[in-house]
């Protein structure tokens, strides 16, 4: 939280209320610590977001695969069908990696 108070100069300074300070603890070791906290978050986020991505792309290429398995069904060629186990293996691997990411952000 901040507050704005009004300075000699005339012009408002800046004032942040927070916890007293360790006094074990250096001011620099604190803001980079609050840094890496932060851009922890901001990556979690974006894996997050590009795990999303990749689980839709296996989703809709294990949808099509999977039609194009069934209406081969009968010929000898595998190729969709495995294509299809693929898309299903990196759509349960994304899953399980939002899984943690969503952990990661609640906790």
């Amino acid at each position: 939280m901040s507050d704005e108070t009004p300075t000699a100069s005339g012009s408002t300074k800046k004032q942040r209320t927070q916890t007293p300070p360790d006094p074990d603890e250096d001011p620099t070791d604190r803001e980079n610590r609050e840094f890496a906290e932060r851009l922890r978050r901001y990556l979690d986020y974006a894996v997050l977001i590009g795990l999303l991505l990749l689980a839709l792309i296996a989703a809709l290429q294990f949808y099509l695969n999977a039609s194009q398995t069934i209406s081969t069904w009968v010929t000898p060629e595998f190729r969709a069908p495995f294509q299809a186990a693929f898309n299903l293996v990196l759509l349960l691997a994304a899953a399980l990696g939002i899984s943690v990411q969503i952990r990661r952000l609640t906790a």
